[in-house]
């Protein structure tokens, strides 16, 4: 006998569904799919596709994982596909040139680290793990003919970033005009009901759409979720700007680094990056216009929250008490990293000796570091690029706002 599933009903199914999302295309289709799932007793199949560019996640990830991980809860099928096979193509989405494609090897090791972290958020058990290399390896050029046969040259030029690199002369590969198509067979291959992706994605989802139409498959319904913005608060969410919060990094450079965000971004990340039901969520709208309350608390707020998500309750406390010590009180964290310095080292310049203890990867970095005011030796700033550190007795260094190490120099 077929379990019976118990979905909730659909006013409460699109609640969750619109939550934080920009855009469904079109909703009168999901509304269909969610009446005929629920009636039929069948969960639609929900697809997100993992680019394997990079094995780090952080919280702009974690939005549209979220949503999927959402689907979940009301009783549909994740479908992860890790992009093995396109990750060695490279999406040009949002790009102004195209992004460097992988090796095999290195695409589908990214995505066991994807998956990985990826568990943070989705239910493991109930997440159907695919790899686009199941199909997409076996297409033979025949194959891959017919397939460009289905879509013209034209329609692909209406994507922005291509259209941006073709009045500027800026070349675009046959591969990445290949790439949207690839994606699309994805979709094709495990009969998606509905993609999700960030809003640079929405080309990409579109083009799912008509292929699925020309194999006679029902077109999937589209989701596109915002482009989290970063601790500047000007570019999106990126590890290679800097500018990011990692969901594997530990709960203090969490904790930390959740309190940098700008306070005009506050409300999009409680709506976008956590739980809070929307009671909740009205209510800190409402105190974010509330001039006597500091939005400073609200931030607090939100860091305990991400701490709690991604670690416990007890390492959310913990990593208040020692940004309090560190920041507040201008202490020191309760443990710090001891570095053994050799003892025929008496002295060593800033720079070698950051570099020397790992707090830095390179001189150029430990230079930035160090110009930007980030460097301190017992409290005191270095300034200067070239100073001299003697290395005679212990001493406390402290690079950026939260990486502290205790040279031992006995």
């Amino acid at each position: 006998m077929e379990k019976k599933i118990l979905f909730p009903p659909l006013n409460e199914q699109m609640d969750l569904i619109r939550r934080g999302t920009s855009e469904i295309v079109p909703e009168e289709e999901l509304l269909q799919k969610l009446e005929k799932s629920i009636k039929e007793n069948k969960p639609l199949n929900i697809k997100l596709g993992c680019d394997p560019t990079r094995p780090d996640l952080h919280l702009g990830h974690s939005v549209v994982l979220r949503k999927l991980a959402q689907f979940q809860q009301l009783g549909h099928q994740a479908i992860l596909i890790i992009g093995d096979f396109t990750g060695m193509i490279g999406d040009p989405s949002g790009r102004n040139t195209a992004r460097p494609p992988l090796s095999f090897e290195e695409a589908h090791e990214n995505g066991k680290s994807y998956f990985e972290q990826a568990s943070k958020i989705l239910d493991k058990e109930k997440t159907n793990i695919v790899h686009n290399s199941e199909w997409l390896g076996k297409m033979t050029f025949e194959d891959v003919i017919k397939l460009s046969s289905k879509y013209t040259v034209a329609r692909m030029l209406e994507r922005d970033d291509f259209t941006k690199r073709y009045k500027t002369g800026i070349p675009i590969s046959m591969h990445e005009i290949l790439y949207p198509l690839a994606q699309a067979m994805d979709s094709v291959a495990i009969k998606s009901d509905v993609e999700l992706g960030g809003t640079d994605q929405k080309f990409n989802l579109l083009v799912g759409r008509d292929i699925q139409r020309e194999f006679g498959i029902e077109p999937q319904v589209i989701l596109t979720l915002p482009l989290l913005l970063g601790t500047d608060g000007v570019e999106k969410m990126s590890k290679s700007l800097d500018n990011f919060i990692g969901i594997n990094e530990s709960a203090k450079e969490i904790y930390g680094k959740t309190l940098s965000i700008p306070d005009n971004l506050l409300y999009s990340y409680f709506v976008l990056t956590t739980d809070v039901a929307n009671d909740e969520l009205k209510s800190i709208e409402k105190d974010l216009k509330n001039e006597s309350v500091n939005p400073r608390d609200i931030k607090r707020n939100l860091a305990r929250k991400l701490v709690e998500m991604y670690h416990s309750i007890e390492a959310a406390e913990t990593a208040e008490k020692e940004f309090d010590n560190i920041f507040v009180k201008k202490g020191l964290p309760d443990e710090i990293e001891e570095f053994k310095i050799d003892s025929g080292m008496k002295s060593l310049e800033i720079l070698d000796l950051i570099v020397t203890v790992g707090l830095a990867p390179s001189k150029s970095e430990a230079r930035r570091l160090v110009t930007q005011g980030g460097v301190t030796i017992d409290g005191e700033k270095i300034d200067d690029i070239k100073e001299v550190i003697i290395l005679d007795k212990n001493k406390i260094l402290k690079v950026g706002k939260r990486k502290f190490i205790k040279l031992n120099c006995i």
